[in-house]
């Protein structure tokens, strides 16, 4: 018997297993991929269609971009500059690969055992693994952490096929499509949508809601979508798909925009509105543990109506992140080793790689003043900052947030350079309780980027140095 079985091995799942391993407790990671060998293939979405490419493309394609639009302005003259798409596809697979491989090492030195097939629980204590060639094995466990994961969502109007297709399909065209339509100007859309963008699409994002971003700040928003235009994205908002038709070689769209009915036509079209959890088919009904929404209903500790079956990650309140997985699977093993362990759920920072970044924690402005909570607001652009002017990279700003008595800092919300470093000093700083003051009163080094965040905490109090105060 096993004292944990992990059933998925994303950054939930092989997280969770290898922190029971290093617990002392006899642990089991079930993954249902396979690789060509036969052997799982660790890593979940995030590692092999998710996270991982999508910044390894995001990268190349700035780097191509800035190349043919932005190196002359530094004096450094290249020509005729081309694109190698196949040699850049290799590249982020070869990435893809070195990392989940990585996973099998981290498996093997810290004792995990592994198994490829599809995981469910069948009774408290059973496991059952269904596997490729038909057969099936069960496995008994004192303890079971499903971390299934989640799948993109597919929408009636725009049913996946040759030329509509999903996250995972964006990620492997063999060519750059002309004309390429996005549904959903979310993150997944916004940063698949800047990849073929910069490799020469001319991308038009269809969003069916009327605001832009709107789990960001109000000013992040407003000052993302300008420059995403700037960028050449055609972003339609309060635009909603009404049907898709393939043909040949293009996909008719028609869309609902203001009471009108628009039809364009594009040569690959990404469906990116969301994802849904993996909970189908992992649990039986008689152990009564509820899945409300597809996901799987938990305690603040991912602990199921039964006491020794855990769920982590997508398949799980919350926002569908990679780093809150893990830091989920790490409680659950802590705990299961009768530990003291929790997540702050407050403070989980999200990013969009998009270039400039996004990033943020904590409170923005909005959701301060449905709360009722009295706030001050700093806030520094990077056009103002050497270092940014410097590496031509003054496009955003800093903005901190504080309560107005105790000057706690309530929400730390960037668009710029280094946005997802610069929100994890803040993330840091207000896990310890910081105050905008004790920000203020650091210091940071000069030239940096994150001396936006050391001029905006100044900037709520009316002490920022390098531009002017709020009178």
């Amino acid at each position: 018997m096993f004292d944990v079985v992990v059933i998925g091995s994303g950054p939930a799942g092989y997280v969770a297993a290898i922190r029971a391993s290093q617990l002392g407790l006899k642990t089991l990671c079930i993954e249902e991929l396979s690789n060509d060998k036969g052997k799982p293939n660790f890593g979940g979405t995030c590692l092999n269609v998710g996270c991982i490419p999508s910044k390894s493309l995001l990268d190349s394609s700035h780097r191509y971009y800035d190349a043919k639009k932005n190196l002359s302005d530094h004096g450094i003259q290249l020509g005729d500059v081309k694109l190698d798409l196949k040699t850049m596809m290799e590249r982020k697979d070869n990435i893809v690969s070195k990392l989940t491989g990585g996973i099998d090492g981290l498996f093997l030195t810290n004792k995990v055992e592994s198994i490829c097939g599809k995981g469910k629980v069948i009774s408290k204590n059973t496991v059952q693994i269904d596997k490729a060639d038909g057969s099936s094995e069960k496995v008994d466990a004192k303890n079971i952490i499903i971390a299934t994961g989640s799948s993109p969502i597919e929408i009636p109007a725009a049913s996946f096929g040759k030329h509509i297709v999903d996250s995972t399909g964006a990620l492997a065209f063999d060519s750059v499509p002309k004309r390429l339509g996005v549904v959903g100007a979310g993150i997944i859309g916004l940063e698949l949508g800047s990849v073929w963008s910069r490799l020469g699409s001319e991308v038009t994002v269809l969003e069916a809601l009327e605001d832009f971003l709107p789990m960001t700040d109000t000013d992040i928003s407003k000052e993302s979508l300008k420059e995403f235009k700037k960028q050449g994205l055609d972003i339609q908002l309060a635009s909603k798909v009404t049907s898709t038709k393939e043909l040949k070689n293009l996909v008719k769209v028609k869309y609902e925009q203001k009471g009108k009915e628009i039809e364009v036509e594009f040569d690959k079209l990404i469906v990116a509105v969301g994802r849904k959890p993996n909970s189908e088919k992992v649990l039986p009904k008689n152990l009564g543990i509820k899945i409300e929404n597809g996901f799987i209903q938990v305690n603040e500790y991912c602990q199921t109506s039964v006491e020794n079956i855990w769920a982590v990650g997508d398949v799980v309140r919350g926002p569908m992140l990679a780093h809150k997985g893990s830091e989920e699977g790490i409680m659950v093993a802590e705990r299961i080793a009768n530990k003291q362990a929790e997540v702050n759920y407050d403070l989980v920072p999200n990013v969009i790689y998009s270039h400039p970044e996004i990033a943020w924690v904590g409170k923005n402005e909005n959701e301060l003043k449905s709360s009722g909570i009295k706030y001050k607001v700093g806030k520094f652009p990077f056009a103002a900052s050497g270092r940014a002017l410097a590496v031509d990279q003054s496009v955003g700003f800093v903005k901190v947030i504080s309560d107005e008595k105790t000057d706690s800092i309530l929400g730390v919300h960037v668009f710029g350079p280094a946005a997802a470093e610069i929100v994890q000093q803040a993330l840091i700083s207000m896990e310890f309780g910081s105050s905008a003051e004790d920000i203020a009163l650091t210091m940071f080094s000069h030239p940096t980027v994150s001396e936006a965040f050391h001029e905006a905490a100044l900037s709520v109090n009316n002490q920022a140095i390098h531009i002017g105060n709020k009178k």
